[in-house]
């Protein structure tokens, strides 16, 4: 064709093309679209909805971004000529996938895409996000374009939970793996703060399709440029895909039916169809053979739940099959064109030795060559056919001992020769003398065999030849007939033992007679004379010998003798003088106490109590938090049960335990169920509770435990311990918190931070405490299990224990001063110190609240003494318990040095001028100990004291103390010590801590308070 013709021919073809145009401007526009497929997946469960207050915020939040997205989808136009269009489409989900709109086209339906996206409700449940990816995936393959490499999916979720939650449709990563596989590009969009990272990077096709992308926040421009980039890369991606297939003009006139071409390869597979109707049951079918192992296919979506079939025929009992095989192997693909010559290689490095060969056929036997050198041991030969025995030739002369041959097959035996007669025995030759040994001789030819000499000596053995080649085992003949026997041949040497052989028959018994024993042997010799023996034992005593006549007269007295036996018991004597009055007995206060000692029955018990735990299995709660709080109930209950001896039985204190969510989902586990026959079946069903990660519903759950488990608690002491983060879902749950106010059950509301770290809501919390319960706040799970927040919670509970009434009243029949004495100095410590105020308030407590006459006061004062200028009066007289309390816990630690005297001469001297007709009593805490004291001047201390009418009282604590000072204080009026009085007025304590225990205080205030 000419160059003019071509240029004719595109004219023509152009004008064609551009009528075609002007004609038909709605086909042309088709080849110009670029259709993109936008769907967008937004989270509406509880922890995006319930995360802060206002409820729903966050969600509102999703759908304003979602709006502003949709608004910013305009149409592009790309250089190839070809225009961008949106199709968009949307849907929210929690336990639940719910359709906003299916994809639609843009902008025409912009304005109800919008409205709808407005209009969501949270559902405010778990999170199922597999389940909304693959419908996401399901709306992208079905609607929209049929270029599926222009379709691009948006998740906006927060991607909790992490771990332990049901994903019901295959897990997240088989959904976002099922959307890559169909070619679809998925954005993962974050709902910030508090977002899991890790399940993003999960859900987003790759890192380009995550880029920290955020739907939620404060800041404004990050969320429109988590949006301007997004369409960037749809549109740079679009531009890429659409502008790769060829511009197509309008069809022309069709041609003529072109030849059949070849078969397409397999499409993908289709979507699940729809559900099918039952069929007639068929008949039952015969036993099919054994078939091959097919391959894998692939997973099948989530088909919905079919209507039940017909009742088929019971069939017959199948074989046991057996383990398939493995699929067929694949056809071998076309064979490869030869190659080119490779270039010659380098020299390889040398093989080592082969195998060794299997050993060859025997040759013919050659001639005798020249002697050589002495080889290896070669290995043994295969063991030939006997050759025919040969004629026996004359006999030679005797040859060298050769070696020891193989031994050979045992023959047969032969026939039983006759006895031969017994020869006679010939004179033995004298032998001769030997000669020198001569030189070796070459061999000469061998000589006629001669007559069969005598036998002579044998030779002495010659050197040992070198041994020759060991020649060919000839061929084994047929056994010859049996020759004459031979003269016996010299012995042999011993041959190598054989084998043991079998047992063998016994002989018959033989016929013998007893032979006749044998004569006596001569005498030996005299034997040498053995070694000397053991020393014996000695003989039996003997007889008493006949006594002998009486000595001399010794006025020498002997030496004492042993001392003789106890004698029998003498008459009782005569009563001895009355001894002086021992000490006093224990009094009421130190009986009450030695039983409380020794009586477990006497402590106080934690009377029986009906315990109800209402606990959140919300979304918001996460896995691992729940399994704290499971452990945390069972803590509690061991606690009660070990510490405060709560005896959990029908019969008595009893436990419940309800776990919730949204609506309906309560699970209830107590005592008097059917399956829980004890507290260890009520554990056990405790940790088998799952977590139902959905929304919360506290009203709903307590007004369900009030009518499910209130009811079956009888006790008027009953207990509900509610367990949240204190956000319930208020706008969908109508029922108020404060359900468990109006029955007579005291509530516990214990809030912790959810996985959000986020504080729980107080206002909440105060609605389901009531006015009459309390409130428990904890920063996150693990605090729960803290020992002294079980410990106080427990002692709560137990609040109103139940102990025995055991009294020790004190009186006084006048009035009295009494004051206390306390050492302040180092040996005490800043701790104890501490303890001994808690002491003397209960001593306070228990002088001004003991009985008197109506004319009569008590009061009380408290001193504190260390060094010899350090008195100081704490706490003047008051008969006010208050006030003295106040004042008690006001007094600070001296820590200085220790003035016992001092002490007492500053007292005496405010004890001047007191009132009349009052008794005067001091308690003094001291161990004896003190700074430049003597007995002289405790003497004359004590002594003033009591001309001033004081009576001294001492409490010495710990085992470290001077007896002899502390006596000197409680001497009597006498100024000598009594052991009666002295009991009366000196008390002892191990340590300080044992001032609290048992009813120390009270026998110490009971003695001062009698007349001496």
């Amino acid at each position: 064709m000419t160059h003019k013709a071509i240029v004719l021919t595109f004219l023509q073809f152009c004008l064609t093309w551009t009528g075609s145009q002007s004609q038909t401007p709605t086909k042309a526009l088709y080849y110009k679209d670029c259709p993109v497929d936008l769907f967008f997946v937004l989270d509406t469960s509880e922890s995006v909805a319930l995360r802060v207050k206002p409820f729903g915020s966050y969600v509102d939040e999703v759908k304003d971004f979602t709006v502003s997205f949709i608004e910013q989808l305009k149409a592009s136009y790309y250089r190839c000529d070809r225009s961008l269009k949106w199709n968009a489409g949307a849907l929210h989900y929690s336990d639940e996938v719910k359709m906003i709109k299916e994809l639609s086209s843009l902008p025409d339906q912009k304005a109800d895409l919008n409205k709808r996206v407005r209009d969501v409700q949270y559902i405010g449940k778990g999170t199922y996000t597999d389940c909304a990816i693959k419908r996401g995936t399901e709306e992208l393959l079905i609607g929209g374009s049929h270029r599926r490499e222009n379709k691009y999916m948006i998740v906006v979720t927060d991607g909790y939970p992490l771990e332990g939650y049901k994903e019901p449709c295959g897990g997240l990563e088989d959904a976002a793996n099922e959307a890559k596989h169909h070619g679809i590009k998925v954005f993962a969009v974050a709902i910030s703060p508090s977002h899991l990272e890790t399940r993003l990077n999960v859900i987003a096709t790759d890192n380009s399709y995550r880029q920290n992308f955020t739907a939620t926040g404060n800041i404004q421009q990050q969320k429109d440029e988590t949006i301007r980039n997004i369409i960037d890369v749809i549109v740079k991606e679009s531009e890429q895909v659409c502008c790769s297939f060829d511009c197509q003009p309008p069809r022309g006139p069709a041609g003529e039916a072109g030849a059949s071409g070849f078969g397409g390869e397999s499409g993908r597979p289709g979507l699940p169809g729809g559900k099918g109707e039952a069929g007639d049951p068929g008949r039952l079918g015969d036993i099919g053979p054994i078939g091959y192992q097919g391959m894998k296919g692939d997973k099948g979506g989530r088909g919905e739940k079919g209507d039940r079939g017909n009742k088929g025929y019971k069939g017959e009992k199948g074989q046991h099959g057996i383990d398939g095989i493995d699929g067929k192997k694949g056809e071998a693909g076309f064979p490869g064109l030869p190659g080119c010559k490779g270039s010659p290689g380098l020299d390889g490095v040398s093989g080592g030795s082969g195998p060794k060969g299997d050993p060859g056929p025997y040759g013919t036997k050659g001639g005798r060559g020249e002697k050589g050198r002495d080889g290896e041991r070669g290995r043994p030969g295969n063991s030939g056919n006997l050759g025919n025995k040969g004629e026996p030739g004359v006999r030679g002369v005797n040859g060298d001992k050769g070696e020891r041959g193989d031994e050979g097959e045992p023959g047969p035996d032969g026939p039983k020769g006759e006895k031969g007669s017994l020869g006679e025995r010939g004179a033995p030759g004298t032998p001769g003398a030997r000669g020198l040994r001569g030189d070796l001789g070459e061999p000469g030819p061998p000589g006629e065999p001669g007559r069969e000499g005598s036998i002579g000596l044998n030779g002495d053995p010659g050197d040992a030849g070198p041994p020759g080649p060991k020649g060919y085992k000839g061929d084994e003949g047929p056994p010859g007939p049996e020759g004459a026997k031979g003269p016996k041949g010299t012995k042999g040497a011993p041959g190598d033992p054989g084998l043991m052989g079998e047992r063998g028959e016994d002989g018959a018994p033989g016929n013998g007679t007893e032979g006749f024993p044998g004569f006596q042997g001569y005498p030996g010799a005299r034997g040498d004379p053995g070694t000397n023996g053991t020393k014996g034992y000695p003989g039996p005593k003997g007889d008493d010998g006949e006594p002998g006549d009486p000595g001399a007269d010794n006025e020498v007295s002997g030496p004492p003798g042993p001392k003789g036996a106890k004698g029998h018991r003498g008459k009782e004597g005569p009563g001895g003088p009355v001894g002086p009055p021992g000490p006093p007995g224990a009094d009421e206060c130190e009986i009450l106490d030695i039983i409380m000692r020794m009586c477990s029955c006497c402590e106080c018990k934690c009377g029986p109590l009906d315990l109800m735990f209402v606990l959140d299995s919300s979304e918001s709660i996460g896995m691992q938090n729940f399994q704290l709080s499971k452990d945390f109930i069972i803590k509690v209950i061991d606690r009660l049960g070990r510490d405060e001896r709560v005896k959990f039985d029908e019969n008595e204190s009893r436990v419940g335990v309800v776990q919730y969510s949204h609506k309906q989902t309560e699970e209830l586990v107590a005592m008097g169920s059917a399956d829980i026959k004890s507290i260890q079946d009520l554990k056990e069903a405790v940790k088998n509770l799952k977590w139902i990660a959905g929304g919360t519903f506290t009203g709903s759950a307590l007004s369900f435990s009030r009518t499910n488990l209130l009811d079956r608690f009888r006790l008027e002491n009953r207990f509900a311990l509610v367990l949240t983060d204190g956000r319930s879902d208020t706008l969908r749950d109508s029922t108020p918190l404060n359900e468990l106010c109006a029955v007579n059950t005291q509530v516990v509301a214990v809030g912790v931070g959810d996985i959000f770290k986020k504080q729980p809501n107080t206002e909440q919390l105060g609605q389901i405490a009531c006015s009459r319960g309390i409130i428990l706040q904890r920063d996150n799970y693990a605090e729960l299990l803290d020992d002294s927040f079980l410990q106080n919670l427990t002692a709560h509970l137990c609040k109103e224990k139940k102990c025995p009434d055991y009294t020790c009243p004190i009186s006084f029949t006048s009035s009295a001063d009494i004051t206390i004495l306390m050492d302040s100095s180092t040996s005490v410590g800043h701790r104890n110190f501490e303890t001994k105020k808690q002491f003397v308030k209960r001593l306070a407590e228990r002088f001004l609240m003991a009985k008197k006459p109506s004319q009569a006061t008590v009061r009380v004062s408290v001193v504190q003494y260390s060094g010899s200028q350090q008195q100081s009066v704490e706490v003047p007289f008051s008969r006010n318990y208050t006030e003295l309390a106040s004042g008690i816990e006001q007094i600070q630690f001296l820590n200085s040095g220790t003035d016992v005297t001092a002490a007492l001469d500053y007292v005496t001297s405010q004890y001047r001028g007191a009132r009349a007709n009052t008794n005067k009593k001091v308690l003094i805490f001291s161990d004896g100990r003190s700074q430049g004291i003597s007995e002289e001047v405790i003497q004359k201390t004590v002594a003033e004291a009591r001309a001033a009418g004081i009576e001294i009282y001492a409490l010495a604590v710990g085992s470290q103390v001077n007896e002899a000072n502390l006596r000197l204080l409680v001497s009597d009026r006498k100024g000598a010590y009594n052991v009666a009085y002295g009991a009366r007025h000196l008390f002892r304590v191990s340590d300080y801590p044992s001032l609290l225990r048992g009813v120390f205080y009270q026998t110490v205030s009971r003695k001062i308070s009698l007349i001496s």
